[in-house]
């Protein structure tokens, strides 16, 4: 019996759905910064094929830190949160009569130091009412505040322990 030079049937790897779903994400961020024109689409295909490779090089297959149902968890929190505290600096600002008590806080966050972190900081400094503005040398976050008599830190640590379940591979430092 002749040997069949190339791949077996064992070898060859399916499209894994993950990839799949890598590519969809970047091509429904193109229609969306660009548009679903013709010319877009097919530009836009090209684009996200490009980038699902590089991510795919970048982040292999069962490498992704990510736990999707708690990030969209966390993204209809973050949305009705921002949009709350929104609310709330738009309503201090037109209404001399609402007192603002603007000052520092400092946060320890339980994260250590990395890309977990970062992304923290980087996500509470969109929150409106909150800055993270640097840090102590202390390993803890200095936040500017509206309004220092709010909650801040308690807020900011419930935010952190949300981000942790997303964020699987992230461990506490300490």
């Amino acid at each position: 019996m002749a040997k069949r030079s190339g791949r077996s049937k064992r070898d060859a790897r399916p499209v894994p759905s993950w990839s799949l779903f890598r590519f969809a994400l970047f091509l429904l961020l193109w229609c969306a910064l660009k548009g679903i024109s013709p010319t877009d689409i097919v530009v836009g295909i090209a684009a996200a094929l490009a980038a699902t490779v590089a991510n795919l090089r970048l982040m292999p297959q069962g490498t992704h830190p990510l736990d999707i149902a708690a990030l969209v968890r966390y993204t209809g929190r973050f949305l009705k949160q921002s949009l709350l505290a929104g609310i709330d600096v738009a309503r201090r600002a037109f209404d001399p009569a609402l007192p603002l008590a603007t000052g520092l806080v400092t946060f320890r966050p339980s994260l250590g130091r990395g890309f977990a972190r970062d992304l923290f900081t980087t996500i509470s400094s969109m929150m409106p009412g909150t800055l993270p503005v640097g840090e102590d040398g202390k390993d803890g976050l200095v936040v500017h505040c509206l309004d220092i008599r709010q909650p801040v830190a308690v807020d900011m640590a419930r935010d952190e322990a949300r981000l942790r379940r997303i964020v699987t591979r992230s461990r506490p430092h300490g």
